[in-house]
């Protein structure tokens, strides 16, 4: 993609309800959804909707093809994936002195046992993070261990184990806690329970990953699964300009990441 078409794709997205949009269209993949039933889900008019469709559509963002006399959008994949890997090419954050010398960020990871997959996603974004991010995990109700599968399959990948435990998200609400600056859930479960108030005022999101001691009760082929799903919202969401976003913005990132459908 061109620069120019970066900046439109960009500025298309920048905008609640064209991501709404953009989420319920990329959720039903090649098969396209009606744009009544994305009006009937999102409760939009039909101007309205209409307007962001034509939005989408002119960034290169959407696609439409005709089914009798439905009109189907279907999201165009080769310009969302083009978009991700220029922010993870261009936008990541050089090696430098002055990176080195920059804050880093507080990441919290929730899961409602804390023992498999917020725990290898503390571990992939402390490693891919560059020195950025600073990850920590915790569950609701921690089992106090880490399924030995999920220590595998990390250890399969290269990363280090030994400090890892399960523990409870309670150790993150102390007045002498680090000041968050994410949280992501990544259990349906954690998502629908009350949380702690955290310390910071942390942008919140949810990532669901299929739970991987219930996909596979024998063979780690689930963890691997996990693993894979969770390295590629992690590889995006760590190559984000974080600095030079708006809140507003961030947020709407963090929460498109949730929604993508990412390559097996």
């Amino acid at each position: 993609m061109q620069i120019d078409e970066i900046a439109s794709a960009l500025s298309a997205l920048a905008h609640e309800t064209r991501l709404k949009i953009m989420a319920a269209i990329a959720q039903h993949g090649q098969s396209g959804i009606r744009s009544g039933e994305i009006g009937e889900r999102l409760k939009m008019s039909s101007a309205s909707l209409a307007f962001h469709l034509n939005q989408l559509r002119h960034a290169n963002l959407v696609t439409t093809r005709r089914q009798s006399r439905l009109i189907i959008y279907s999201a165009q994949t080769h310009t969302m994936q083009s978009l991700l890997d220029y922010l993870m090419n261009h936008c990541s954050v050089a090696d430098t002195e002055d990176t080195q010398q920059s804050r880093r960020f507080n990441v919290l990871f929730l899961c409602t046992n804390n023992s498999a997959r917020s725990i290898m996603a503390e571990c992939l974004t402390n490693r891919l993070g560059s020195g950025r991010f600073r990850a920590f995990s915790a569950g609701s109700h921690p089992i106090g261990k880490i399924q030995p599968n999920a220590l595998r399959v990390l250890r399969e990948s290269g990363c280090a184990t030994e400090a890892l435990r399960s523990k409870n998200w309670n150790e993150f609400s102390q007045p002498d806690s680090p000041s968050l600056d994410f949280v992501f859930t990544l259990c349906d479960r954690a998502n629908a329970e009350v949380c702690p108030t955290w310390p910071g005022q942390p942008v919140r999101a949810h990532w669901s990953i299929q739970d991987p001691v219930s996909a596979a009760r024998s063979g780690t082929e689930a963890f691997r699964k996990a693993y894979r799903d969770i390295e590629q919202r992690v590889r995006i969401f760590t190559a984000l300009p974080i600095e030079s976003l708006e809140r507003f913005a961030l947020e709407r990132w963090v929460h498109e990441i949730g929604n993508l459908s990412l390559a097996a």
